[in-house]
């Protein structure tokens, strides 16, 4: 998370004492840097009125909300929904579902219809609890002070935020909940990678229907992933892509992601996987059994499909590596 250039300049401003070791700063210039400053995000105060993931979104046909298994799925976090106790976060074209004992999602599902997208700039960092739910729930700032660790976006900022401007603002604004982000390494986090761009690169060169696809992501939630002061931190992400072609059949591709040899350097040592950040497309079953996830008809619908799980292991050094 790049340091917003106002900040930046307030910390010019403040270390440049008179020769007196006062620090002063005119009413005017204040008043710029004040004006400098981006808004917050939108936040939609109707919390019950979020309509959360389509399962219908792509062409029509029911493609259901994933469904957690065994011991993952005693672990969600459950509430008083509009229709009863449930344990989907429904926000503006996407849902969450979150982990009672690790405090982040375990799963998140977004709808991206590429041709309605809005180029809405990043505001103000500024991030929220969800007050649906407990904070004991939800890892907040705290994590996240003086170490190297952002507040990762698992939906990503851009991806629920089209149709018409109002909801699109409230989208944008809703990717700004803790519920929707993870600790992820600044190298990792603020590099351009191939990780990034999954969905887009789908969007445009699939042999898609309506432009649209849905993306499910989260980090794998691992028992043995290394203690960072009261938190384990996830070492690995995972993203499931499903769109339709043009002839209706579902697709869906799979891919994760490993910071594993970045978070060593932080916390104690651990074993070496797949090194500092590097993608790989996997089989969508793979996911599933990583991720504690029944992914129903994304499984036959896997473009690697056919081929040995034990030989599914693509590394993705470019986007057009991704096999669709």
């Amino acid at each position: 998370m790049t340091t917003p250039a106002y900040v930046e300049a307030l910390r010019r401003a403040i270390a440049a004492p008179d020769a007196h070791g006062k620090v002063s700063i005119g009413l005017e210039d204040a008043v710029d840097l004040l004006a400098s400053a981006p808004p917050a995000p939108s936040i939609d105060p109707d919390y019950a009125g979020r309509p959360g993931y389509d399962r219908v979104f792509l062409d029509g046909t029911p493609l259901p909300l994933p469904s957690l298994t065994g011991a993952a799925a005693r672990d969600t976090v459950k509430f008083a929904g509009p229709n009863g106790k449930t344990d989907e976060l429904r926000y503006h074209h996407f849902s969450v579902v979150m982990s009672k004992s690790r405090r982040f999602a375990r799963l998140t599902a977004v709808n991206i219809d590429g041709g309605q997208s809005v180029e809405f700039d990043r505001e103000n960092d500024a991030w929220s609890f969800d007050p649906r739910i407990d904070k004991k729930f939800q890892v907040g700032n705290a994590l996240y002070a003086d170490n190297p660790f952002d507040r990762g976006h698992l939906v990503r900022r851009l991806d629920p935020v089209w149709g018409g401007s109002e909801v699109a603002s409230f989208a944008n604004g809703d990717t700004f909940h803790f519920t929707n982000c993870a600790p992820q390494h600044e190298r990792f986090n603020r590099n351009p990678q191939v990780w990034a761009g999954i969905e887009n690169y789908i969007l445009k060169n699939a042999d898609s229907r309506d432009v649209r696809v849905t993306v499910f992501t989260a980090p794998v939630l691992r028992t043995t992933d290394p203690q960072f002061s009261d938190i384990r931190v996830p070492l690995q992400f995972w993203k499931v892509v499903a769109f339709r072609r043009a002839n209706g059949a579902l697709a869906s591709s799979a891919y994760l992601l490993s910071q594993e040899k970045l978070v060593e350097d932080v916390v104690a040592d651990q074993e070496f996987v797949w090194g500092a950040y590097k993608t790989f497309q996997v089989s969508v079953s793979r996911v599933a059994t990583s991720a504690s996830l029944d992914l129903g008809p994304l499984v036959p619908a896997d473009v690697l499909a056919g081929l040995d799980d034990a030989e599914v292991l693509r590394p993705i050094l470019a986007l057009a590596d991704i096999r669709i």
